[in-house]
């Protein structure tokens, strides 16, 4: 086995054929990306006639994303899509910083020329990559964020643990639901690139202590955009509320 490689072309979802799986990662690509609603029901019979599957294949996704956390499971009452709060997201981000900068510390200590060419490779694709979507410019673009992912995982691939690397990338699967919250242009400005230059430049000049400042700076600047979004989403419901008792 042998590490401090990574895979550029990986987008993380393998080589699967399967048809649960097919229904799994169209389901999970679905639930990430915000495109079901939280806190609704997952009812088997939906999801067969949404993902024209079988209900056995689709029973073995829906399990498999309830391990994965992604949904809940009430006892004889189905699946539903978990929420989003802030609270989970201040845990979430909290435990995302503790891994990453273990597994970014081992990588920087047992960096190979390898790994380094890797780095620069994955930096210099997602600097020439559009953020969003030409198509709509409140969306992250598929292929940009397909290049983020990647930069991450090559960030920490020489940690030397695949256990360490698999949870963080556990971890950024829940964070990208949160990030699709903070995705547009509007509230606090940031140089998304630049934060991800910084965090390379660091790595690669052997400076572990800057290198996990930079990414635990980029990790909270994200989380503090989302908390944004959810303090507006209460002000938006006090004020419907308030102009219901006003009638």
């Amino acid at each position: 086995m042998t590490y401090g490689a990574a895979n550029l072309n990986d987008d993380g979802t393998g080589a699967k054929s399967t048809l649960a799986t097919t229904v799994y990662q169209q389901l999970r690509d679905d639930l990430l990306g915000g495109a079901l609603e939280t806190e609704s029901k997952l009812r088997v019979e939906w999801v067969v006639s949404k993902y024209g599957a079988g209900a056995s294949p689709v029973r073995e996704a829906l399990n498999r994303l309830a391990s994965e956390g992604l949904l809940g499971r009430h006892d004889q009452r189905g699946f539903f899509i978990m929420p989003v709060s802030a609270t989970e997201l201040e845990e979430l981000t909290r435990t995302r910083c503790w891994l990453e900068e273990r597994a970014l510390r081992e990588s920087i200590a047992h960096r190979t020329a390898e790994w380094e060419e890797q780095l620069v490779l994955a930096l210099h694709r997602l600097g020439r990559a559009s953020r969003l979507s030409p198509q709509n410019a409140t969306s992250l673009d598929p292929d940009w964020e397909k290049l983020h992912r990647t930069f991450h995982r090559v960030l920490i691939s020489a940690c030397r643990s695949h256990w360490l690397v698999g949870f963080c990338d556990q971890l950024s699967d829940h964070a990208y639901r949160y990030r699709q919250m903070a995705n547009d242009r509007e509230g606090i400005r940031r140089d998304d690139f630049g934060e991800h230059r910084l965090i390379a430049e660091s790595a690669l000049d052997g400076n572990a202590d800057g290198a996990v400042q930079a990414l635990i700076d980029h990790y909270q600047l994200t989380a503090a955009m989302c908390m944004e979004r959810f303090k507006q989403g209460e002000i938006a419901k006090a004020a419907v509320a308030a102009e219901r008792a006003r009638r």
